[in-house]
């Protein structure tokens, strides 16, 4: 399913208002008032779960279909190293240096 310029801007706007909507929303019913427990529970597991998820997709989505490339390999390589507690800028710097790498040798 193709959508044409107008149909894709509509559905920008409805997206925008909803989220608005929902941000009104939330304050005005909930107010002061403490959250329940399962609440915060839900809230506490959802960021971690749509970071992983938006890393997920980017790192392996080349356009319509999942690929595995060498960003995904530097992503690994990092991932690899933060876990044996490397620096966080040694173990970007590998990772673009492993990237570069595998990019210039599959052309």
């Amino acid at each position: 399913m193709t959508l044409n310029e107008v149909q894709v801007w509509l559905l920008i706007g409805a997206l925008t208002a909803m989220a608005v909507l929902t941000k009104a929303l939330g304050p005005a019913f909930v107010g002061g008032r403490e959250l329940p427990t399962w609440g915060n529970g839900v809230i506490a597991v959802s960021a971690p779960a749509l970071l992983s998820a938006l890393v997920v997709t980017s790192v392996l989505a080349d356009g319509q279909q999942w690929a595995v490339g060498a960003q995904t390999v530097g992503v690994g390589v990092a991932a690899v190293m933060l876990l044996c507690r490397a620096p966080l800028l040694l173990a970007s710097l590998v990772a673009v240096v492993v990237t570069a790498v595998l990019r210039a040798l599959t052309g």
